[in-house]
């Protein structure tokens, strides 16, 4: 199930309530080329979510970007998750899927976290597994999006090589949290510049960029603040591996006005216009 290769830089923002008015009742469309929301908050049968998410479909292309699927677990999917999905994605025809490098599901529990996995040979045959049985069931390419992380465990390969060898088992694509790899690099002492250059970034599909906190010891993946320049900095050097591609906004905690979202986005326009020279 190979995606189609996007024409153009495409730029977006996550659709969050406070800004729901903004996107449906003007007279003009935001000045967005799609939004993305969080799976999970749509899979459900009717209501106020699904009546707002379908008027907004009818101005923007959406993404679907999920928390809970739970690609780690060693014991598979929840298949009514992945029928509640299934739903969802034929209701929208999304411009994508994603989900995370992470586990938070065991037997009966769900822990509501993204939790880190050993990047090892087993961990892989795991969630290589459970990549092919989702895109089996939403039939389509999925997107798999590299965490944040604050602790790691001994293992046979670094998060870049797992996620490389995970999309030439699967097919999968690559969502690019460049913020998540600020932080985490920052967190472990890893080269953040190494990590890019060690994905394979014609995989890459889309890109998030937000904002983060520092910690006692740690950085913290708060998506709370704006884009610092840090990960500004990094995104510039992402789009020098990947080209085109779609890239959003995430603010998912003291969210400002609309404008000053767009206003952060004109920033990720600016520097996807400098000339760049993709490696080949």
């Amino acid at each position: 199930m190979p995606a189609s290769p996007l024409p153009r830089h495409q730029f977006g923002l996550g659709l969050r309530k406070p800004h729901y008015a903004d996107f449906l009742d003007g007279e003009t469309p935001v000045a967005v080329d799609f939004v993305e929301v969080i799976s999970e908050n749509f899979m459900v049968e009717g209501g106020r979510p699904l009546d707002v998410l379908r008027r907004v479909r009818e101005r923007h292309p959406v993404a679907l970007h999920g928390v809970s699927m739970s690609l780690g677990s060693a014991d598979g999917l929840d298949a009514e998750y992945l029928r509640r999905l299934r739903a969802l994605v034929d209701a929208v025809d999304p411009l994508f899927v994603s989900d995370h490098l992470s586990w938070s599901r065991i037997g009966g529990f769900n822990s509501h976290d993204l939790l880190p996995l050993p990047y090892t040979e087993e961990a892989l045959d795991i969630v290589s597994t459970n990549v092919m049985r989702t895109q089996d069931a939403l039939g389509q390419t999925m997107l798999v999006e590299n965490p944040s992380s604050y602790l790691s465990f001994d293992g046979d390969m670094s998060e870049w090589c797992f996620l490389h060898a995970l999309c030439m088992r699967t097919g999968c694509d690559l969502l690019l949290d460049v913020n998540n790899v600020f932080v985490s690099a920052t967190n472990h002492g890893f080269d953040p510049i190494a990590y890019l250059a060690g994905l394979p970034e014609r995989r890459v599909r889309q890109i998030h960029l937000a904002g983060h906190s520092q910690g006692r010891d740690l950085l913290i993946d708060t998506h709370d603040k704006p884009v610092p320049a840090s990960v500004w900095s990094l995104y510039a050097a992402a789009l020098r591996l990947t080209g085109p591609v779609a890239t959003m906004i995430e603010r998912d905690d003291d969210i400002p006005p609309l404008a000053e979202l767009l206003a952060e986005l004109d920033m990720a326009r600016h520097i996807a216009e400098q000339p760049v020279r993709r490696v080949a």
